[in-house]
C-alpha cells in the first residue's frame, strides 16, 4: 500500500496573506482577535437568513455551516456562535453543544452523501492551520477512496461537483431533528 497525498498548495498563500493582515492590523492598533475581522461574526452580525449564509443546523449556543472553500461537497464546520478562540475558553453549555452538534452533523453527512469516510478535526491556531484562529470551528468533511484528483496537485484547482446551495439542501433534508 503507498502512502496517499492531499495536496492544499493554496493554503500556503492563503496562510501567509491572513497572517499579513493580522500584522498589518497589529500595527495599526486593531485587535484581529476582535471579531471585526472575522468572518464567521460578519455572516452572523449580517442579518440574513441561514438559508442565505449556508447555515444548515443551529442549537443554542453553536452552529453548523457549509465550508465557502470546500475539501469535498458537504464540507460543514460546527462552532459556537459566540466568538472564542480555545477550546478551553468554551462555556460547559458551548462544549456540550458543540461536539453534540459535530455528530449531528456526522449523522447528515452520512445521510446526504453516504461517504465512505470522514474527517472531524480542528486546526487549533495559525501555526497549526487554521485559517481564522479566533473562532473556534471543528470541520466534518466526507471522503471517498480515491477522492484527491490530478487536478489539485497539477492545476492547483479543486474540483466540487456541486454548490454550495446544492449542498446546503442536501444537508438540510439530511439534518435530524
Amino acid at each position: 500500500m503507498t502512502l496517499g497525498r492531499l495536496w492544499a498548495g493554496w493554503r500556503g498563500e492563503y496562510i501567509a496573506q491572513a497572517t499579513r493582515e493580522e500584522r498589518d492590523d497589529a500595527s495599526l492598533g486593531i485587535a484581529a482577535e476582535a471579531g471585526e475581522r472575522c468572518v464567521f461574526c460578519r455572516i452572523l452580525a449580517s442579518g440574513l437568513a441561514d438559508v442565505d449564509t449556508h447555515i444548515v443546523g443551529r442549537s443554542g449556543p453553536v452552529l453548523a455551516i457549509l465550508n465557502a472553500y470546500p475539501y469535498s461537497s458537504g464540507h460543514l464546520m460546527c462552532m459556537p456562535v459566540r466568538h472564542v478562540g480555545a477550546l478551553e475558553e468554551l462555556t460547559a453549555e458551548e462544549h456540550t453543544s458543540l461536539w453534540a452538534l459535530v455528530t449531528t452533523a456526522v449523522r447528515a453527512v452520512t445521510a446526504a452523501y453516504a461517504p465512505e469516510g470522514i474527517n472531524v478535526g480542528a486546526n487549533l491556531g495559525r501555526a497549526a492551520g487554521a485559517g481564522i484562529p479566533g473562532h473556534l470551528h471543528i470541520h466534518v468533511v466526507p471522503r471517498w477512496n480515491g477522492d484527491t484528483n490530478f487536478m489539485t496537485s497539477v492545476a492547483e484547482v479543486r474540483v466540487v461537483p456541486e454548490s454550495l446551495e446544492r449542498s446546503a439542501e442536501r444537508l438540510r433534508a439530511a439534518w435530524p431533528d
